[in-house]
């Protein structure tokens, strides 16, 4: 099991997920729109694809944080 602290620009939390758990389906299942920012993992940026992998394919074990975070320009 895996503890994953996540959130995005209005909420933060954490809970307990299965390694074989998709990045994706993880975002669905707690309500966050990952399509809208950009989603890191452990700090680094994941690409496109790696949205569709498992925790357990990012070699994710024990503990991480996953964020998908707007940025926006003020004018």
């Amino acid at each position: 099991m895996i503890k994953v602290n996540y959130g995005n620009n209005v909420k933060r939390d954490s809970t307990i997920v299965s390694p074989d758990t998709t990045i994706n389906g993880f975002f669905e299942n707690v309500g966050i729109d990952y399509s809208r920012g950009t989603t890191t993992l452990n700090g680094a940026p994941l690409s496109a694809g790696d949205i569709y992998k498992t925790f357990a394919d990012l070699g994710i074990e024990g503990e991480c944080y996953l964020y998908n975070v707007v940025k926006l320009d003020n004018a």
